[in-house]
């Protein structure tokens, strides 16, 4: 009798989990190379393991033993409830993101407006938010032409329209007027370094994730081009680090003196998002 599917994925697990990684990792990707739900598993759990998904497995306990996001296994990640490619060009979408989108598009309705997202990676914020509100206008940027190759794919293959520029932060845009800047971008310290889980710190790129001055340099760049391209009732979303919140209202505040200026708490309840908006006050 040979391997049932349940014993070989308990033994992968148990595997994974001395090496210091999560052992669920393997039955996720298993699940969803063959398209099951939790249900399918249940109901087939038992069934025999044939020569080519053991050897499938097998790789990919391989790859997850050596810390490989399985996202990048996968070469997809779920975002915002659509599907977006990625690899190690690109930083794997996260939750915490899925709430700045939902801010965002819970405070601006479909009217026309002029969106941009910065730093753009996978394109997963411009092309949820062109998605859920079509009369929107939005431009990606980014400054890694890796990535942006990543993004016009998903943009296409999500059938969303968005303009993409290769550059640095607003540069490219410089002629532009922006009601709604959005950006989730590098803001880890090189101090949290060593923080950081190991996959993330080995495979995925660091000029996504990490930024000087305590991880506050692309948000004084920001702050510093912002007001040039904002318009007068502009808003701006940003994710921020956890402890990031009171020194990033600080930097927008001084930039925008007569707009409010907000932390806002993830479901987590950690500092995760800046805004700035127009004060409802008018002179």
């Amino acid at each position: 009798m040979g391997n049932r599917y349940f014993e070989v994925l308990e033994r992968a697990s148990s595997f994974l989990e001395k090496q210091g990684v999560e052992g669920y990792s393997i039955l996720y990707v298993f699940l969803e190379r063959k398209g099951w739900s939790k249900t399918d598993w249940l109901i087939h759990l038992k069934d025999e393991i044939t020569s080519e998904e053991q050897y499938q497995l097998e790789k990919d306990v391989q790859q997850l033993a050596e810390h490989y996001p399985a996202q990048y296994i996968l070469g997809y990640s779920d975002f915002y409830e659509q599907r977006f490619q990625v690899n190690e060009h690109t930083l794997i979408p996260r939750p915490e993101t899925e709430e700045l989108v939902d801010l965002c598009l819970a405070e601006n309705s479909d009217s026309i407006l002029n969106v941009a997202d910065i730093g753009t990676g996978t394109g997963a914020i411009a092309i949820s938010l062109k998605a859920q509100r079509p009369n929107w206008q939005v431009a990606a940027v980014d400054i890694s032409p890796e990535a942006l190759v990543v993004a016009k794919k998903n943009a296409e293959q999500l059938k969303t329209e968005i303009q993409f520029y290769q550059g640095d932060l607003l540069e490219p845009l410089i002629e532009k007027k922006i009601d709604i800047l959005i950006s989730n971008p590098p803001y880890i310290s090189n101090k949290e370094w060593a923080l950081m889980d190991t996959s993330v710190r080995t495979f995925e790129p660091k000029s996504a994730l990490f930024a000087e001055n305590d991880g506050l340099a692309i948000y004084q760049r920001l702050a510093k081009e912002a007001p040039a391209l904002l318009t007068p009732e502009g808003k701006i979303y940003l994710e921020i680090g956890f402890q990031q919140g009171e020194a990033v209202k600080e930097l927008f505040q001084q930039a925008f003196p007569k707009k409010v200026v907000r932390v806002i708490q993830d479901l987590s309840g950690n500092d995760r998002m800046v805004t700035v908006r127009p004060s409802k006050k008018r002179a």
